[in-house]
Formats: structure tokens, sequence, C-alpha cells
């Protein structure tokens, strides 16, 4: 599993201190970009060879509102791996493991200018399955 400290901001809120749904998926997604970054896996390079991680499908499960100067983790952890796609399992949690919000974010690695399917490069394939660091 991999962890990500997200700290709450304003801009990340309503007018009442509550962060804004679709901020949950934000924050899902820097951890899983600060993820590939601990492997050594550059999205810049990897564009430059056409090569594209997007989000295919996500489910979100709302558990408990999170609050502007909160402290919080994000949690990940690959649970399904396969030629062209992974199913990331993310929780955003607090220091004593209160869960604020689940989701299960399949991504699918594709060919940019083909907007078409595309293997997961070898090397990337290998720190997922292996669990990153």
């Amino acid at each position: 599993m991999f962890r990500w400290p997200i700290t709450v901001y304003y801009e990340d809120t309503d007018a009442g201190g509550v962060v804004y749904h679709s901020n949950y998926l934000k924050f899902f997604e820097r951890a899983r970009s600060e993820w590939l970054r601990s492997m050594s896996v550059s999205q810049t390079a990897l564009l430059q060879q056409d090569i594209a991680f997007v989000v295919r499908h996500a489910e979100l499960d709302f558990c408990k509102a999170a609050r502007f100067e909160q402290n919080l983790w994000v949690e990940t952890r690959v649970s399904e791996v396969k030629r062209a796609s992974l199913v990331f399992e993310q929780r955003l949690v607090d220091a004593e493991g209160e869960c604020y919000c689940a989701a299960s974010i399949l991504v699918a690695c594709i060919s940019l200018e083909r907007m078409r399917p595309l293997a997961i490069p070898q090397h990337i394939l290998q720190e997922f399955k292996k669990g990153g660091s």
C-alpha cells in the first residue's frame, strides 16, 4: 500500500468548510501520481512516448465529511492488474484510520494519439505487481 498525505485547504471546501465532493477525486489522482513518481516513473516521459493513463471508471463511497484544515492520508493499493488496465482501491483516512471516502478507480493505459488501449509498459507493471515502494 502507498500512503500520501493530504491537507484540506480552503479552496477544497464549500461555504460550510466541508470538502466539495469532486475534490476527493483530485486527492485520489494526486496520490496515484505520487505513487508513480515514487517508482521513478515520469508521466511526462510517458506522454512523449504516446502513453497515457486515463480514468475509465470510478466508484466513490462518501463515508464522512472531511473538513477545512484536516490532515488526512490517501491509502492506495492496486487490486487488479491486467494487460492494459489497473484497478486502484483508495481510501481517504485520518490518523486513526477512520475512512472519509473510499474509491475503486479503473485506470486504462492508452495510446494518446490513437485513443486506443495500449499494453502497460513492463517496468511499470512489475512495480505495481510487487506493490511499488
